[in-house]
């Protein structure tokens, strides 16, 4: 099963940097051009400049950074082999809350293995982009996110009396997020929590590109004759989460449709009437608290928005039909929300079938509903999908079946810091 491991990791010499929070940035593919030249103003170490290169020859560029800093100890390596607790304090549905793992080695496997399992689809673009930026630095800069069953072992408990103590980095990002990390390098304990994952598989929550490119990264090394089974490449940077945890958030993904044409939003309604219950509400602003209701009884349910602050809840009659349009999927499949409306909406009503939906012609995405809502009062789209969010039970099942959803199916709350701990592949 798992193979984790612990792992020299390579971090920033504050000292000479500079203060962390200046060095760390937010994942690569939530940042924009403008917010990318911010984080280098505010420090010209920012961890954005090997994690997202620009410019000609960009990711020779990241190489060449990266060998500047490690030369002038920017960056150093860890003395001994250390397990990384990590921790975020956040606010989520009005409530503080905090999530707590692990960031170690974890041997990467063909998820026809079994031992650790995606459950969304992929682009070939972002692939191809990371793939470049590895095989130029041979680092993990960000952390591939993933779920465990505990069966009993209790991991997460080991990791709290670990980290029953002040943290060995803390600092607050721009959202108000708090992340603390604690650096355990005892062996005993190091040895007792990588043992704890003997028998588990891993549930990619986060980082389905990264983890692909993982894979294809190792097979050219190995084809390329600079490394053999058990090197560097073959162990890429997890963070680790109790499947179970209080704290996991799951936000939803609302679907944005634009640019077909005829597009007539009474039509739209008088065809969903065959599938859904159709009512009409006077104010787009109660329709998270409505669906949230839905969400808690069980049924599957949406807010189709095309403008004027009306909206239509959408709620499903009968789930036979999917059983029937999707008969070689697992019950887990066809329960998902994103399933049922993709299925029924995108593709029958609409059209948009998956080819179309992966290169985002008509179909885009956003977490935020307030720009969901403003994406089509400003007509930058024709109508919205308002969502309800994934439950982590369903991911955990739909993966087990070796199944996938589609993309864009979940959004874990909040994203993992990137810059705090690394890992070079050549140790």
């Amino acid at each position: 099963m798992a193979v984790v491991k612990a792992y020299k990791g390579m971090r920033f010499n504050c000292e000479k940097a500079g203060d962390i929070s200046k060095l760390v940035c937010p994942p690569y593919d939530i940042i924009s051009d403008e917010q990318r030249e911010e984080y280098i103003k505010t420090n010209p170490y920012n961890i954005i400049r090997l994690e997202l290169p620009k410019g000609e020859d960009r990711y020779g560029k990241a190489a060449e950074i990266l060998n500047e800093w490690l030369r002038d100890e920017i960056l150093f390596t860890e003395d001994k082999p250390a397990i990384y607790i990590y921790e975020e304090e956040f606010t989520a549905y009005g409530e503080r809350k905090s999530i707590k793992g692990i960031i170690c080695r974890v041997k990467i496997e063909e998820f026809s293995k079994g031992v650790i399992l995606p459950h969304e689809f992929t682009l070939s673009k972002a692939k191809e982009d990371r793939f470049n930026l590895m095989k130029a630095t041979n680092c993990n800069f960000s952390q591939i996110y993933s779920l465990y069953m505990d069966g009993g072992k209790g991991t997460l408990s080991t990791i709290d009396k670990l980290s029953d103590k002040e943290p060995d980095i803390q600092l607050t990002d721009g959202e108000g997020v708090i992340h603390r990390m604690w650096i355990i390098t005892d062996e005993a304990a190091v040895n007792q929590i990588c043992d704890d994952f003997a028998d588990r598989k891993l549930y990619i929550a986060d980082g389905h590109h990264r983890y692909e490119t993982a894979l294809n990264y190792r097979n050219y090394m190995r084809e390329q004759g600079l490394a053999k089974e058990g090197d560097g490449c073959d162990y890429q940077m997890m963070m680790l989460v109790d499947m179970e945890h209080p704290g996991l958030v799951v936000f939803p993904t609302h679907r944005l449709v634009r640019d077909l044409k005829d597009f007539d939003a009474e039509k739209v309604l008088e065809k969903c009437r065959e599938y859904f219950e159709v009512t009409e509400y006077d104010d787009i602003n109660s329709a998270e608290e409505v669906l949230m209701g839905l969400y808690k009884e069980g049924k599957k349910a949406y807010a189709f928005y095309s403008g004027n602050k009306k909206y239509n809840l959408l709620v499903l009659k009968d789930m036979q039909v999917i059983r029937e349009l999707l008969p070689n999927a697992s019950s887990a499949t066809q329960q998902l929300d994103v399933t049922v409306l993709h299925t029924l909406v995108l593709e029958k009503i609409f059209g948009i079938d998956a080819d179309n939906m992966a290169k985002q012609i008509n179909l885009t995405y956003t977490k935020i509903f307030d720009e969901a809502v403003e994406s089509v009062d400003s007509g930058k789209v024709q109508c919205a999908f308002i969502l309800n969010p994934t439950r982590v039970s369903e991911i955990r099942d739909v993966a087990s079946n070796g199944e996938k959803m589609p993309q864009k199916s979940t959004y874990f709350y909040p994203k993992m810091i990137t810059g705090m701990v690394m890992n070079k592949l050549d140790d």
